[in-house]
């Protein structure tokens, strides 16, 4: 069975009000003892504390059309701006995630959109979603999944924010065919406790020419992603495509975990039911390397 998610599947509680308790203080100015270092210590680490550092990993390989990359920028900027991804934000135990943004082709080109950024509310919400919108759209060639999952894993040591969670969300439309194989990266990044997301794009019919496959949800699910909670969201329709990246985030910010987890291709009973070198494949037997 595919795991195919609707916005309808993650309905957002309300989030309930509390009212502050007044203190009783006496007349005149309250004194505030210094904290001592261990305490001072203590507050800093708690304010750097996020419920998920989230990873937006972002295909732009020429098998993606313009319009693709645009709907694309335009359904991440609008989910982390809307009302339901910032109900979500406000239920999670601390109330604030870390992000970055950047975006993948071959194994050596990634580039980051945006570094890590705390998003806490709708002020800084509103800024994400602007600094994403504001960079000029770009293509590049090959597709190198391996690559965006190695180059994304460092990125959790540089980030100032502690999360309860740690999750790449990888976005594409077609399978790794450059870089080393993406199980390899993919599972290296387990054994880190690491998450990984998938959000295969399947709006155009699979073509020899873009070196699309058939059944790329099944790739994602069987080859790509993994970790505790992990799933895949296929979009298959364009009209689909933003609401499909508001049901996905809102999944990673509140901690969701689908009914049938995804486990690693080294866990099941059963080959993949997609080659996990098929990418490679295509790639070697088109060019001859």
């Amino acid at each position: 069975m595919r795991l195919l998610f609707s916005i309808g599947a993650v309905l957002v509680a309300g989030v309930l009000a509390g009212g502050d308790v007044a203190g009783l203080a006496a007349p005149g100015p309250k004194f505030e003892p210094p904290r001592s270092e261990p305490q001072r210590l203590a507050a800093d680490k708690d304010a750097q504390t996020v419920d998920v550092e989230l990873i937006l990993a972002v295909d732009v390989s020429y098998s993606m059309d313009m319009d693709e990359l645009a709907i694309q920028r335009e359904g991440y900027a609008q989910a982390i701006q809307s009302k339901e991804f910032l109900q979500a934000l406000k239920m999670g135990p601390n109330g604030r995630i870390a992000v970055t943004y950047f975006e993948w082709a071959a194994s050596t080109d990634q580039k980051i959109i945006i570094p890590w950024r705390l998003v806490d509310g709708p002020e800084t919400a509103d800024a994400v979603a602007a600094e994403i919108m504001k960079t000029p759209i770009r293509r590049a060639s090959r597709t190198s999944i391996s690559g965006a999952i190695t180059f994304a894993m460092p990125l959790f040591d540089e980030d100032p924010y502690r999360g309860l969670r740690r999750v790449i969300d990888i976005s594409g439309d077609g399978p790794n065919n450059n870089g080393g194989p993406v199980t390899v990266a993919r599972d290296a990044a387990l054994e880190k406790g690491i998450v990984i997301n998938g959000l295969p794009i399947m709006v155009k019919e699979p073509s020899y020419s873009t070196m699309d496959i058939d059944n790329l949800d099944y790739y994602y699910e069987d080859c790509v992603v993994g970790g505790p909670g992990s799933f895949v969201i296929a979009i298959k329709d364009r009209d689909k495509f933003k609401e499909a990246i508001r049901t996905k985030l809102l999944m990673e910010v509140a901690g969701r975990t689908p009914e049938r987890p995804v486990v690693r291709v080294a866990d099941k009973d059963k080959e993949p039911r997609v080659n996990c070198l098929i990418g490679e494949k295509i790639w070697s037997d088109r060019w001859g390397r």
